[in-house]
């Protein structure tokens, strides 16, 4: 067992698994999540969103419990149990008193380590499933986020989206699952993270003893995509705004290079006085909505601006972006930077009183660094970022190959205009309706970000 910081402990297993306590006296409730190191970035095209079909399907059945029994034990408690699967990682979560950690623990760990996949019940969620996948599919901003992770990493599992593809999803067996199961949940890919007011030696025991017969495993192995770029393109009826998403590579959690592209989104996107949104929505009205942001992930990061605008207006919106970028390529304006810097601050020290953003920042640095990082020391680091440090990332971007993804009603015109500006008119519009619903690809081997991660309504990342 080892302190991390003065609200923080780590204990390791035998096993290799990991535990974390994190105190918040002041709460009254206490909140339990298990990470798993496993998420659409483990998933071979054959079996792309299977990750998501077993995170549903692990609330469908234990060994000694059935679905109502596993629903009433935590809410006869008054407890909310939850869970949700996202790329490089799936997690399980409970919430309830403080006083209930000690049951709450065995109960996750029934559900983790002795789900039963019922044949039964997967052909009655897969139907849930199924409904899920055309919410998404019929969304113009989650579709926009899809093909924009396909246009930056190609066939690359950092490109298939989380949820996987309709033909799998129909296609999964009992067997698959289990067979899943089998090879990613270990204990080496594990962390038990609770935050609240807790004993932290009886929270570890508590772990020790429902999880301590998980077999160690080896860390699950991710490898890092390469930035590919290009224009992807789908035309959807009944939509009436062209939803754009524009994007180009930064660097990875590991990379401290990541700080100045933090740091230039916030000074490009963040906030209703940012260049981004003074211009777009209050000067010019092309969007009601619009951000920019980094987001920073273990393998590779993306600096992202999104917007859902008039057909009509989408060439003008690109053109504005494209000017906006070569201005803070040439010039930093110092207040907007002061308040760059402080919005980070705010949202990251916001962040360290959330339970559920805690817990899934330790986890992260686990998977990625193999201990906690202080986030006070990374704010320090970004401090330090000068204005010609973000200068550079702006240049970067302006000469690097861009990913453009477009959904919705998208004129020709705005396709065009984006290939002219940011790919050097190479763009190659397609539609993937087919390549995305195509069915499984032929059998091979098999192929987080930062608790400073947005959480805005971005179409794309987790699935419940």
């Amino acid at each position: 067992m080892n302190p991390t910081a003065s609200d923080t402990t780590v204990a390791t297993l035998p096993s290799g698994l990991r535990a974390v306590a994190i105190a918040m006296p002041w709460r009254e409730t206490v909140s339990l999540s298990v990470f798993v190191r496993t998420g659409s970035l483990h998933e071979p095209r054959r079996l792309n969103g299977i990750s998501h079909v077993v995170e549903h399907m692990a609330f469908k059945g234990t060994t000694t419990r059935d679905c109502q029994r596993i629903n009433l034990d935590a809410e006869r408690l008054g407890a909310e149990v939850n869970a949700h699967t996202d790329r490089d990682h799936t997690a399980f979560h409970i919430e309830g008193l403080a006083r209930d950690l000690g049951v709450f623990v065995p109960l996750l760990a029934d559900i983790v380590l002795n789900s039963t996949f019922p044949a039964d019940e997967l052909e009655r969620e897969r139907q849930v499933i199924l409904h899920e996948f055309t919410e998404v599919e019929e969304d113009p901003t989650a579709m926009a986020f899809q093909l924009f992770d396909r246009a930056c990493y190609g066939l690359h599992p950092a490109g298939q989206p989380v949820i996987g593809n309709r033909a799998n999803i129909q296609r999964f067996t009992r067997d698959d699952l289990l067979a899943y199961v089998h090879s990613q949940y270990s204990a080496g890919n594990v962390v038990v993270a609770a935050a609240g007011p807790m004993a932290v030696q009886p929270f570890f025991d508590a772990v020790a003893a429902a999880f301590g017969g998980m077999a160690g495993g080896v860390h699950n192995a991710m490898t890092a995509p390469a930035w590919q770029g290009g224009l992807k393109l789908r035309r959807m009826a009944g939509s009436s705004q062209c939803h754009a998403v524009l994007g180009f590579p930064a660097p990875a959690l590991d990379d401290d290079a990541h700080l100045a592209h933090v740091l230039a989104a916030a000074l490009l996107g963040e906030g209703m006085s940012s260049p981004l949104l003074d211009e777009i929505r209050e000067r010019r009205s092309l969007a009601y909505y619009a951000a920019c942001s980094a987001d920073i992930l273990p393998l590779a990061g993306q600096f992202v601006i999104e917007a859902a605008t008039a057909p009509a207006q989408a060439e003008e919106f690109f053109v504005e972006v494209d000017k906006l970028l070569r201005q803070q390529a040439e010039h930093t304006d110092e207040v907007g930077l002061e308040r760059a810097r402080n919005q980070i601050t705010v949202r990251t020290l916001r962040g360290l009183e959330q339970p559920s953003r805690r817990l899934e920042a330790a986890a992260q640095d686990l998977f990625t660094f193999g201990h906690l990082r202080d986030p006070h020391d990374w704010l320090a680091r970004l401090q330090a970022v000068t204005a010609e440090q973000v200068r550079a990332v702006f240049r970067q971007l302006l000469g690097g190959r861009a990913a453009v993804a477009l959904a919705g009603s998208v004129p020709a015109r705005a396709r065009q205009r984006a290939e002219a500006l940011f790919l050097g008119g190479q763009g190659g519009e397609r539609d993937e309706r087919d390549e995305g619903d195509a069915g499984p690809a032929p059998a091979a081997g098999a192929a987080a970000e930062d608790a400073h991660r947005p959480t805005g309504p971005r179409g794309r990342g987790r699935t419940h």
